[in-house]
């Protein structure tokens, strides 16, 4: 069974990803949303949680470039990021979201050196506002290079996709919408009419709501 789909398999069964067409979910952002994810339910199952930390880690050894540090992203991706990093024998650093306003008023915490290349961990991909965010904290305040995100889930945006592009980074994730969608089809967890309706959202997730009358 291919990597993707048996992770996929995971994040359903341990409700890590949940669908719902009625009623939909309301994402932080006041989007209505017939998906929902939250990867710190697999930190919670041995069998899954390490499986994803041998497939990040996996994914992250056959880069194009060799990894010099891990980065995870604060708060979601810490622990998802030093678990690949343990795995690997690699440095550890994770960036705040926000500079912090005490101390040394950093973003990045950990011993980490100029013109190292960092692989970025995160636990999901949406719009890649925080990854970009991640990424330019990196590069600005930690003088890195960083050319590639690995992750467990991506929703498929189109904002996503495009963030990565303007950042001129890759995305890697284990497992897709797409790959996810065809799982829940072929284990009978939705119906063949619902697939579109849900992929409907990662082309349009702004207007998704009104269109279906939520």
């Amino acid at each position: 069974m291919p990597h993707g789909e048996r992770i996929a398999q995971y994040l359903l069964s341990i409700e890590a990803v949940r669908l719902s067409l009625n009623p939909p979910f309301t994402w932080t952002s006041g989007l209505k949303s017939p998906i929902y994810c939250d990867n710190r339910m697999i930190y919670s199952h041995p069998d899954a949680r390490d499986f994803i930390v041998s497939a990040l880690s996996n994914r992250v050894k056959n880069l194009h470039i060799p990894a010099d540090v891990i980065a995870g992203t604060a708060t979601a991706a810490i622990g998802w990021g030093a678990l690949v990093a343990d795995r690997l024998k690699l440095p550890f650093v994770y960036v705040r979201s926000q500079t912090k306003e005490h101390g040394a008023k950093k973003r990045i915490e950990g011993d980490l050196k100029p013109d190292q290349h960092i692989v970025v961990v995160e636990d999901l991909i949406s719009t890649a506002k925080s990854s970009a965010s991640t990424v330019e904290a990196l590069r600005d305040e930690g003088k890195c290079y960083v050319s590639d995100i690995v992750s467990i889930f991506s929703y498929e945006l189109i904002a996503g996709l495009e963030k990565a592009r303007e950042m001129k980074v890759r995305l890697h994730p284990l497992a897709t919408l797409s790959m996810l969608l065809q799982t829940a089809l072929t284990d009978d967890r939705i119906a063949e009419t619902d697939v579109q309706m849900i992929e409907d959202f990662s082309k349009d997730p702004e207007n998704w709501g009104k269109k279906n009358g939520f």
